[in-house]
């Protein structure tokens, strides 16, 4: 039986950059397909050829054993190809509903069918188990369910081949299970899937077979039962002895003191301590408040009562300006919305928190900007064509990168970092920790949210955990993944523990190569 959809020897370049070459793989009913690679390794060129954004300059595109070209999205939709990208592709103003049927609203003597429009949402939803309001505005939901909303957008094409690039990077272990059942309902139904994902735990779980892409070439085809080391190595050409390279020294004097910090409906009696030298994780369960803490102590965020403290410096509350002169950096949860100016260079993107301090007579220092950008970008060995290369164009792993070369190069002594690896490749993630390494070996001091527990308890000194918007208590990093959970139940909203709906839309279920 010929395959759905079938690569037969695909290259792509973009001007001088060949970033797919010979390249071939092939799609079956009722089978998921999973691709692994390092962030740039053409992943995502590749499911854009198969989804009409690039044509091949070479190669064939066959659906069911015929060569058929994909000139266009509309052309690949008739086909039954359906595809949930990384970036999500809604509009935050319209609602649940019609965020589904978008495209394709049923009308009615000219008008919307808006009865037939809400059954066919509703159907979509309850396919995938998704609890949610259908007037609700997309933009009032979290990430998480914003995820499961293109989800349903997809399923609701009736598609024969649906392609899911990271579908759970931003989905808590409850809503990873949700989606895993319904991937297997649509294997069963013949449905083939092409999946992306960094967490190499959930290949084995899911995938039929799985694609290894490095540097724009297919070096491995290989079954999922494969060890996660040699898919490591597969992915990076080399072997990663330590994926969670953190180097422990002695803790200095503090350098970021948090003192009893409330905001109603968020965090409560928040007290903590981050010293010279150290890394202090924060984990906990959806709703308890990590990112809004992290928020408010880098002055993105207000908050009201308490005071957070650098040196011997109380920080205004909801000053970004004031946290960045007193050596505070903030590396938010989602880089493309609140990290990125996507639209700008990667220069001008490392050099936004220096803007201001090396400006002379009111005129911004652009030569010098440029020039000390691109010496912390060769430092951090960003993968760029060149630093005025458009940010955008970067893998995801390269654009945290830009994001951390900020701060690097406006010499922050405190980091605050908020899910720092996700969406980063397994090579990206042990250079994200190079870097913090490095942050605390010349005296600066971390504090980092992560829904990851072994990277929590891998790169810190010290776990705070928090449920409930408070802290439940502190744990060394040789604790176990059933210690940090522990704590993290114990004052949590029992509807955290038991759905994916959340009070927090920042804020997700802690991850384990085990759940």
């Amino acid at each position: 039986m010929s395959a759905l959809l079938e690569l037969r020897h695909v290259s792509k370049s973009f001007g001088p950059v060949t970033v797919i070459e010979d390249v071939s793989l092939a799609v079956h009913a009722g089978k998921v397909q999973a691709l692994l690679g390092e962030n740039g390794a053409g992943k995502s060129t590749l499911i854009k050829m198969m989804a009409g954004v690039h044509q091949p300059d070479s190669g064939q595109i066959l659906i069911d054993g015929h060569e058929t070209p994909l000139r266009t999205t509309k052309a690949a939709e008739q086909h039954g190809i359906a595809t949930i990208y990384q970036e999500l592709n809604l509009v935050p103003t319209m609602s649940v509903a019609e965020n589904i049927m978008l495209g394709r609203t049923p009308a009615r003597g000219g008008l919307v069918d808006f009865a037939a429009l809400r059954r066919k949402a509703q159907e979509a939803v309850d396919f995938i188990g998704l609890e949610v309001d259908l007037d609700e505005t997309v933009g009032a939901l979290g990430i998480a369910k914003q995820q499961l909303v293109e989800i349903a957008k997809a399923l609701s094409m009736d598609a024969r081949i649906l392609i899911l690039d990271e579908p759970t990077a931003a989905l808590s272990t409850t809503e990873v299970e949700q989606l895993f059942r319904v991937m297997t309902s649509l294997k069963e139904r013949g449905v083939g899937m092409v999946f992306i994902s960094h967490h190499l735990e959930e290949i084995a779980r899911i995938a039929d077979s799985v694609s290894v892409l490095r540097d724009g070439g297919l070096v491995a085809e290989v079954p999922p039962t494969t060890p996660e080391a040699e898919f490591v190595s597969l992915m990076v050409g080399r072997d990663i002895e330590n994926q969670y390279p953190r180097e422990r020294g002695v803790p200095g004097p503090p350098l970021l003191r948090v003192e009893n910090l409330s905001r109603e409906g968020a965090f409560s009696d928040i007290s903590l301590t981050v010293r010279a030298g150290e890394v202090v994780g924060i984990a906990g369960l959806v709703g308890a408040g990590r990112t809004e803490l992290i928020r408010a102590i880098a002055g993105a965020d207000s908050y009201d009562s308490g005071q957070v403290v650098v040196k011997d410096t109380r920080l205004p509350r909801g000053d970004v300006a004031a946290a960045i002169a007193q050596g505070v950096g903030h590396v938010p949860e989602d880089r493309k919305t609140q990290g990125l100016i996507l639209e700008a260079s990667v220069g001008s993107n490392i050099g936004l928190a220096t803007l201001r301090s090396s400006s002379r007579w009111g005129m911004a220092a652009l030569r010098a900007q440029r020039a000390r950008a691109m010496e912390v970008a060769e430092k951090l060995r960003i993968r760029m064509a060149g630093i005025d290369q458009d940010v955008i164009n970067l893998s995801g792993g390269n654009q945290q990168k830009a994001v951390f070369g900020r701060w690097v190069m406006a010499g922050s002594e405190i980091l605050l970092l908020d899910e720092p690896t996700r969406g980063v490749d397994v090579g990206a993630k042990v250079e994200i920790y190079t870097i913090i390494n490095a942050i605390t070996a010349r005296g600066g001091a971390v504090l980092m949210v992560s829904s990851d527990l072994p990277e929590v308890l891998g790169m810190s000194d010290r776990i705070l955990v928090m449920s409930g918007g408070r802290i439940a208590g502190e744990l060394p990093p040789t604790a176990s993944q059933d210690d940090v959970m522990a704590l993290a139940v114990a004052h949590a909203d029992p509807a955290t523990t038991t759905s994916s709906s959340s009070p927090s839309p920042s804020d997700s279920t802690p991850r384990s190569p085990q759940s």
